[in-house]
């Protein structure tokens, strides 16, 4: 008897299934290798850099288009050209994640990687050179190509290369660690608050030019994942199907019908932040002006106060995220990724408009952390959520399809979003009294981008109603053909 205990323990499958579930019972961390840590390392080192470029250009674009257009710039000109800045580098950003989704897909994640980064840092680094207001925006659309391209890819490597049972919380853990990227832009910011503004965003974009070296490690030492190999072997056979290819993404309805949900599922995140939630600078600024200008600051002085303090909302926008994020990953392992969804797009619409119609003061910059928390835990969903829903050999092509069509229509966002500012705006001036002086013609224009901002943060309802069309992923291995 005691020796079939021991024949029985000594079995190999039975080994083998003991040491499998003693993994699992192990915090993910603890379950990956050297080379396992070097990937996500890398990764998510790709992905920070990329959201820190994201946010240098949001605190940076005021200054830079004001030196560009000259000291003599119409404050409403200068709006208008951020938001032309801003639509050109999201519409790029879009382009950029089609192309590189599916060029991933073709010659490999961890090359494709090493020219996005590339694309991005240097991109980011002329910035600081632009002569012009066309300079600006040509660079503005070169860095938005490979910003584009990052996210598809970073996701796509870590989906393929890390042990299954850890890959959605190693997915969380990515999109979580971009809010670092996005509180360093801010104190960034914050260390250059004193610095001339006309020079300062100079410095800013120069920074952001640093992520170039990380090319470096992961052309030297980033291999690709075994499961893209043998992908790429299978295309290569007689019958094989086509890697990277939106004519298979979109010609066999397994792959179509996800690909074009989950993009509408995407566009409802998307939008919602590009075209409103990081609109919040602009309202915290012009907020807090009146109490600024109360505490005797003019000139210089006010510009730099509201640009420290557009970088606190910037940081406790992030930090919120970042916690966001974390939770959003555990909500999705514990209940099911659509019900984690569900609570999210609630959340987000709720928290965006209370930020956008309450914050008054200083002292509600806490608002701007409920809301990051709300807005951007919905992005470590599509970090985890998209790669599930695609094989190898489509796997970054779908989930940049997915994540980045959304641009061209958040690409309008700013342009929505002004538009409808102006239009409130102008009414609202319109009822004014004849007498009604500058400071009651500013706070009606102010009143109508908190009315601008909740009537756009409606888009998050798209998320939800397409949300019943859409797979349970929840617990289900990778998909393959």
């Amino acid at each position: 008897m005691a020796f079939r205990k021991l024949a029985h323990f000594k079995n190999p499958a039975d080994q083998v299934a003991m040491s499998s579930n003693s993994l699992q019972t192990q915090p993910w961390w603890k379950q990956l290798n050297g080379y396992h840590w070097f990937v996500f390392i890398v990764a998510s080192l790709a992905w920070l850099f990329d959201c820190l470029d994201q946010q240098l250009f949001i605190l940076a674009r005021g200054n830079a288009i004001q030196t560009l257009l000259g000291p003599g710039a119409d404050p409403t000109d200068v709006k208008v050209c951020g938001g032309y800045a801003t639509a050109i580098f999201v519409a790029g950003w879009a382009v950029g994640g089609l192309i590189f989704g599916a060029v991933g897909d073709r010659i490999g994640r961890s090359k494709t990687l090493a020219i996005t980064v590339f694309l991005y840092s240097i991109s980011t680094g002329l910035s600081a050179f632009s002569r012009n207001i066309d300079d600006f925006y040509a660079f503005r659309f070169l860095t938005g190509l490979g910003v584009g391209g990052v996210f598809g890819l970073a996701v796509a490597l870590i989906a393929d290369a890390l042990p299954e049972n850890v890959r959605s919380k190693a997915l969380g853990w990515l999109q979580a660690l971009s809010a670092v990227g996005n509180v360093s832009a801010g104190l960034f910011s914050l260390s250059l608050s004193s610095v001339d503004p006309s020079v300062s965003w100079k410095y800013m974009f120069l920074i952001g030019a640093a992520p170039a070296f990380l090319c470096i490690f992961i052309m030297l030492r980033l291999k690709e994942p075994e499961k893209w190999v043998e992908a790429k072997r299978a295309s290569q056979q007689v019958g094989g199907k086509a890697m990277g290819s939106y004519s298979s993404l979109f010609g066999e309805a397994r792959w179509r019908r996800p690909a074009l949900l989950g993009m509408v599922l995407c566009i409802s995140g998307v939008v919602g932040l590009w075209g409103v939630g990081f609109f919040s600078p602009e309202l915290v600024s012009s907020a807090l002006e009146k109490s600024l200008i109360a505490e005797g600051l003019e000139g210089k002085d006010l510009g730099a106060a509201k640009t420290r303090w557009s970088a606190y909302n910037l940081i406790v926008q992030n930090i919120g995220a970042f916690f966001g994020m974390l939770t959003f990953a555990r909500l999705a392992q514990s209940i099911g990724r659509k019900k984690a969804f569900a609570i999210g797009f609630i959340a987000a619409l709720g928290a965006t408009i209370f930020f956008f119609r309450y914050f008054e003061e200083k002292s509600d910059i806490w608002m701007s952390g409920v809301m990051g928390f709300c807005q951007l835990a919905l992005f470590a969903g599509f970090a985890i959520y998209l790669p599930e829903l695609f094989p190898t050999r489509l796997r970054s092509t779908g989930t940049s399809f997915c994540y980045n069509v959304g641009r061209f229509i958040a690409a309008s966002g700013p342009f929505t979003l002004g538009s409808l500012q102006k239009y409130l705006s102008d009414e609202a001036i319109k009822v004014l009294p004849a007498t009604a002086d500058a400071a009651a013609q500013s706070a009606a224009k102010l009143e109508a981008l908190r009315d601008a901002a909740c009537w756009l943060s409606a888009i998050y309802l798209v998320g939800l109603l397409v949300l019943p069309f859409l797979p349970e992923t929840k617990g289900q291995p990778l998909p393959e053909d």
